[in-house]
């Protein structure tokens, strides 16, 4: 079964890769035998990641710490790949950003930067990319994933007035990039995601003031936290747990839901 899904020999480059989806893609790569590089912008994460995966997996997992939110930090990258590599079989385009606020005070500030970040950088990683990317596509068709996110799809719950439409642009660019390159034997695609890491916190002391269940909800890329809940009778008292399909996670759910509720009323 192994064999089936190796990858052995190839190079790839997960962006985002010192935690949560970024790490677990690239901990699937180690497994199956790909040589991995991951970026993220903190340096001291990006490398404790990197040892980690490699003692992990016993591949080899190296850690490039860069922005690419900016041309700047995006042409670092491309360049410090290039000088270590003459190929790049796979690019994954993982990093990504959201800001939270309410739309009166929503800045300008936060939503330059999760387009810059969600949109901007994986057309010009890809672009900066390209020489390596057509390199590996001379033997076997190289590939470029980007991360989208389901509320590129549909309005999302909080309010993230940035967010949605970044990821509806990542699907749209990640079409026109395959329609593109293709012919250069660069498959592009896109993957859409939910909320990987969120942890839910009830708020009792809201709660009780308000008579309403409150959740704190960390967002999956850390720094920003929602308080919601529902009124007019429409949802009440709703807890909702997120997780990766993984067999294992999913045995540690239904140890969680056995532990904690006393019923189910949704499962999807």
């Amino acid at each position: 079964m192994k064999d089936i899904f190796s990858i052995k020999g190839k190079v790839a480059l997960v962006t985002g890769g010192s935690r949560g989806i970024g790490s677990m893609i690239a901990a699937g790569f180690l497994s199956s035998g790909a040589k991995v590089y991951i970026s993220s912008r903190k340096a001291d994460a990006c490398d404790e990641t990197a040892k980690k995966l490699s003692e992990e997996y016993g591949g080899e997992c190296i850690s490039i710490p860069a922005d690419v939110s900016n041309v700047e930090g995006i042409e670092a990258l491309a360049d410090a790949i290039k000088a270590k590599e003459d190929k790049l079989d796979i690019l994954i385009n993982n990093a990504g950003v959201a800001w939270g606020e309410s739309i009166d005070t929503y800045p300008e500030m936060g939503w330059d930067k999760v387009m810059d970040t969600n949109v901007k950088g994986i057309f010009f990683l890809t672009q900066k990319l390209l020489p390596l990317l057509r390199e590996a596509g001379k033997t076997d068709p190289s590939r470029v994933i980007n991360i989208g996110s389901i509320d590129g799809l549909k309005k999302g719950a909080f309010e993230n007035f940035a967010y949605g439409p970044s990821k509806a642009a990542v699907h749209h660019l990640s079409r026109v990039l395959a329609a593109f390159l293709i012919k250069e034997k660069i498959i592009v695609n896109y993957l859409d995601k939910n909320y990987d890491k969120n942890k839910l916190k009830i708020d009792w002391a809201a709660s009780r003031k308000l008579g309403k269940r409150i959740y704190h909800l960390n967002d999956h890329t850390g720094g920003y936290k929602y308080r919601f809940y529902w009124t007019k009778g429409i949802v009440k008292n709703i807890t909702a747990y997120s997780f990766i399909p993984t067999r294992t996670n999913t045995r540690r759910l239904a140890s969680i839901l056995k532990d904690k509720e006393r019923e189910l009323d949704y499962f999807m």
